[in-house]
């Protein structure tokens, strides 16, 4: 017979494999050819993803988030799709907020649920349609920490390219463009794009590499993977405390970089966090 430990541990994967993931549309990266009239564009805002069924708020992996009562607790009985968020440049502490299990209420009155999407149950509406649902469900609420996310559009790629350098100097940390006409598509989809200043990728250590000089015996950079199987070296964007206290191998970073080489491999890789797959 199992032992209890094992009994534990096997109920525990088995609630884990049945646990359904919310639909989710995610965005793919922004390319020159886009015809740009053809989208809504908004802010992409740095926080946590978040789901709210009807009656759990949920992270886009299907893990409950465990938010105060008063921050969920008038909620509508309809699905939103939105960024848990704080302020630029904060989203740190959006992350240690979030993942407590213990929530702890002074930390949870500085977040707002940006909400940018509400399908509805058929998935007959356009997003345009949807934008237009999930502003009014939102603005009925007059929930201060609830905000719908203002969508706009634009004539030109010349004309997105000043909109995106204007956030990006306000702090904003690029832009997402969803198809005006498109219905929900849960996945990956062209529907659904991000623009920012820089791209960006996760990939998976594998290897952490030691320092030399004023590095000796911390982290000079990190050897990683990315999911063609393609390696390379990450060697900036760490503060000391992150070289002292590098990611793992087997955890997975995310890493901004600026076009590729001939061969496929990332160009100025540089670290920009670990990647809470939680989250």
């Amino acid at each position: 017979m199992l032992s209890k430990k094992y009994l534990l541990v096997f109920l525990w994967l088995f609630s884990v494999l049945l646990r359904a993931q919310p639909e989710v549309q995610l965005a793919t990266q922004f390319t020159e050819g886009t015809h740009v009239d053809e989208y809504l564009v908004s802010e992409k805002y740095d926080g946590i993803r978040a789901i709210w069924t009807g009656e759990a708020l949920l992270t886009r992996q299907g893990n409950p988030i465990n938010a105060p009562s008063w921050f969920t607790e008038k909620l509508p009985n309809v699905w939103l799709d939105g960024e848990l968020w704080s302020k630029h440049n904060d989203f740190e502490f959006v992350m240690s907020t979030v993942r407590k299990n213990n929530p702890v209420d002074d930390e949870w009155r500085k977040i707002h649920y940006m909400i940018f999407d509400a399908p509805d149950k058929e998935k007959a509406m356009t997003f345009e349609a949807r934008f237009t649902r999930y502003t009014r469900i939102v603005n009925a609420l007059k929930l201060p920490h609830v905000i719908p996310i203002k969508q706009f559009t634009v004539a030109n790629n010349q004309m997105l390219q000043n909109v995106l350098d204007e956030y990006v100097q306000q702090g904003a940390e690029g832009l997402i463009l969803h198809r005006k006409l498109a219905r929900f598509e849960s996945g990956r989809t062209d529907n659904l794009l991000k623009l920012k200043p820089h791209m960006d990728a996760d990939a998976k250590v594998i290897e952490i590499l030691n320092g030399s000089g004023k590095y000796d015996g911390m982290m000079g950079s990190m050897l990683v993977e990315m999911p063609s199987g393609i390696r390379f070296k990450i060697g900036s964007g760490f503060t000391d405390a992150e070289r002292a206290s590098p990611p793992q191998p087997g955890e997975f970073v995310i890493y901004k970089y600026h076009g590729f080489t001939e061969r496929g491999v990332p160009r100025f890789a540089s670290f920009l966090r670990l990647r809470n797959q939680g989250y």
